[in-house]
């Protein structure tokens, strides 16, 4: 049997998987034993034991439950409330109001979930109530939270970048790093859109009144304080260089756990349950993770890297007809398949090409978070329009049309880093030595 015919046949397997409902770990493990059994035969899976240790034995990966535990006190500790109350005071007298809130508020609980979809339930459990209330128009409100959540794999820490650097063996510093500038302008972006939007149908979304007093200003301030605490205390160390990811993510577990203790109300009961979640959650990705090892020995074995390099390198492509292909691959695979199997398809694939080509590794890591991003907003599977459904009494149509305007800013952004890698790359190339 031919390798064409061998990784056709594993794809289809791997997409009647998912179209049949199966669980992501297994819609993938399925198929690559399927494919091992194809190309060697029982003989190709002795090799699987060997494979496990080796890939799993990644001190990387340990930043992934404590990262999600960190999201998860904070979370549950009510927190959560204090963000979106300290930036409505500040933000809202913005035009769109309390729209330029959602999304401030996304990039703000972004930068210690890791997680989209976290993001986006915990800010819009808090903001629909209040949105629907006050009158805002509802597809934007909607779109908004639904796309703001999707900062939450761009802006540090993010999940999705621990996998690939832990695929790839690029430096999750520097992707964390990488993906700072890039997240503070596409929330610009978001913002700018709102902001002009609202000056042009002021309809959209009512006026709000800011902070009355200074004592309204610093109560507004105090509520971000805790956050402040958190993120400086992760994401400063790791910019200097002093901790790597994993001594980050459980410096900020201990800082969580002070700041949830003062100004949250974190008791043993909540301690509790954000521990059970956070073992739940980092389960469910670790067993992804494995299973993708598991896909990315099997065509290894079957050497299918190697000829998909050859087959690409000969066709000659330019840099930019070869980020015109991404561009299409990624924005149909974006439409069906979840992010995290995005990355555990496409990368053991595509990596030995970025090499051929010569792309760097952590602005393609940023490219590809971007392609994610894009996925958790488009249907019919982006997770964020059913976190936002779940939570409010629209049409999930409401919810696709409102995030349709950010969906071609997502497109701006990734034309401006194709053109302009040093959008990414400026500040890893600055940041300190880690230890």
């Amino acid at each position: 049997m031919s390798a064409g015919l061998e990784v056709a046949i594993v794809l289809v397997v791997f997409l009647g998987l998912l179209a049949a409902g199966m669980a992501i770990p297994f819609a993938i493990g399925v198929p690559a034993i399927v494919y091992l059994l194809l190309h060697g035969g029982i003989d190709s899976l002795k090799g699987i034991g060997l494979m496990s240790w080796g890939s799993m034995n990644s001190f990387a990966l340990t930043a992934i439950p404590l990262f999600i535990l960190m999201a998860e006190i904070m979370q549950h500790s009510g927190l959560s409330f204090r963000i979106y109350r300290g930036l409505s005071k500040l933000v809202c007298v913005i035009p769109g109001g309390l729209l330029q809130t959602n999304i401030a508020g996304c990039a703000l609980f972004a930068a210690i979930s890791g997680s989209s979809v976290a993001t986006a339930a915990a800010i819009g459990t808090v903001a629909l109530p209040q949105l629907i209330q006050r009158g805002y128009h509802r597809p934007l409100a909607a779109g908004s939270l639904a796309a703001g959540g999707t900062l939450g794999i761009l802006i540090p820490p993010s999940i999705a970048m621990i996998v690939y650097g832990t695929f790839t063996e690029t430096s999750v510093s520097k992707l964390f790093i990488a993906g700072i500038v890039p997240g503070l302008l596409l929330t610009a972006m978001f913002m700018a859109y709102v902001f002009v939007h609202a000056l042009i149908k002021p309809e959209i979304a009512p006026r709000e009144k800011g902070p009355q007093s200074l004592a309204e200003f610093l109560s507004a301030l105090s509520d971000l304080l805790p956050f402040a605490l958190v993120i400086g205390g992760t994401m400063g160390s790791l910019y200097a260089g002093w901790v790597t990811p994993t001594e980050a993510a459980a410096a900020g577990c201990a800082v969580a756990l002070v700041v949830s203790a003062i100004w949250g109300k974190l008791g043993w009961a909540e301690l509790r349950q954000a521990m059970v979640s956070s073992v739940l959650i980092s389960g469910n990705i670790l067993l992804i993770v494995y299973t993708a090892f598991v896909f990315s020995y099997a065509i290894s074995v079957a050497g299918v890297g190697e000829s998909l390099t050859s087959w690409l390198v000969a066709m000659k492509l330019s840099r930019l007809e070869f980020f015109a292909a991404l561009f299409v691959l990624y924005t149909i695979l974006g439409c069906l398949v979840e992010s995290l199997g995005m990355i555990v398809i496409t990368v053991p694939l595509l990596y030995p090409v970025l090499l051929k080509y010569g792309i760097d590794p952590v602005w393609f890591g940023i490219i590809l978070v971007l392609f994610i991003e894009l996925g958790q907003i488009s249907p019919p599977i982006g997770i964020n329009l059913f976190v936002i459904q779940s939570i409010w009494d629209g049409r999930l149509q409401d919810i696709v049309f409102g995030t349709i305007p950010f969906h071609l800013l997502m497109f701006v952004l990734l034309v401006m880093l194709v053109f302009w890698p040093e959008i990414a790359l400026w500040l890893p190339a600055h940041m300190g030595k880690p230890p």
